[in-house]
Order: structure tokens, then C-alpha cells, then sequence
């Protein structure tokens, strides 16, 4: 087995409990389930980052949208003539 490298860290009462519970139900010692645990955050996909470009893009297209006005001939009511309803 590699070396291994001593880590402190604080849990709630309650994950306390459950991974103690966990850990006698699999016959495994605590510090290899939270190993476990870390693999699996380590090992999972990163959330993508916001693509500040295409944020952008859609701010352009809102911001032409509100320009351009409202929709010609489209619609026959107002939005106070729905609210009085």
C-alpha cells in the first residue's frame, strides 16, 4: 500500500454517526469509506464553467429583441386588459 498522509478533518455529529453505522454494516474502517468518498468527488465530472461569450451573445440578441419593440399586428390585447380580466 502507498504511504499515506494524515488528514484532520470535522464531520457533524450526524454524518458521525451514519458513517460509523456504515462502517460496522460493511466491515470496513471509517477512513477507508471517507477515501472512498474523496475518490469519488475526485474521479467525478466537473461542472462545465459559464461561457462568459455566449452569455454575451444572448445578452446581444435580448437587448436587440427590446429595441426592435413590440410585435406588430400579433396580438389584440394589452397586458392591463389581461389583468383587469
Amino acid at each position: 500500500m502507498a504511504r499515506m498522509k494524515r488528514k484532520q478533518i470535522y464531520i457533524h455529529p450526524d454524518q458521525d454517526r451514519r458513517l460509523r453505522d456504515l462502517a460496522r454494516r460493511q466491515g470496513e474502517s471509517e477512513s477507508q469509506l471517507i477515501r472512498q468518498g474523496i475518490d469519488r468527488v475526485l474521479n467525478s465530472p466537473l461542472p462545465r464553467s459559464p461561457d462568459p461569450e455566449a452569455w454575451a451573445r444572448q445578452r446581444r440578441f435580448i437587448d436587440a429583441l427590446i429595441r426592435s419593440g413590440p410585435v406588430k399586428g400579433k396580438r389584440t390585447w394589452t397586458r392591463e386588459e389581461i389583468h383587469e380580466r
